[in-house]
């Protein structure tokens, strides 16, 4: 594996999630850098059903991957990982020789069945409900702190 990106549906609308994503991406370029993409979310009318909606978006997402990528998508019906089996995976994704692990976070309807089927593994942040936005920065966060922990850096004192 050569590099790894956060894939998001739409672009933060608030700013301090833009920053704190800006700030983890900055971190990361001393553990091989996380490339920060996004699609556009479609556009919501009352006359298109939620799933048109999530097809598109899918549809976007599966534009922007490769087939060499090993995809994590956020689903609530994931497994909640540990921040130490984010390591474990990421550790063990570094050597299966894809291009690159893609993160993906979804819209705030979630993902169309083809996003989830191109996922290799599904990830929850557990139970809550959170924006998908702020699910965003969390994942950044937790792959930085899977880098650190891989690394043997400070930043994890668990």
């Amino acid at each position: 594996m050569t590099g790894l990106a956060l894939l998001t549906v739409g672009r933060p609308s608030a700013g301090y999630i833009a920053d704190g994503l800006a700030d983890y991406a900055g971190r990361m370029k001393g553990y091989g850098g996380l490339e920060l993409l996004c699609v556009r979310a479609a556009k919501a009318v009352k006359s298109r059903p939620p799933a048109q909606l999530m097809d598109e978006e899918a549809g976007r997402i599966l534009q922007k991957l490769d087939p060499r990528d090993m995809v994590w998508a956020l689903d609530v019906a994931g497994r909640p990982w540990s921040s130490q089996r984010w390591a474990d995976e990421l550790a063990a994704a570094r050597l299966d020789g894809r291009r690159r692990v893609v993160l993906l976070v979804g819209g705030h309807l979630g993902f169309g069945p083809a996003a989830l089927a191109r996922a290799d593994r599904r990830v929850s942040l557990g139970a809550q409900t959170m924006a998908h936005e702020l699910a965003a920065l969390v994942v950044a966060e937790q792959i930085y702190r899977a880098c650190a922990i891989l690394a043997g850096a400070p930043y994890h004192r668990a």
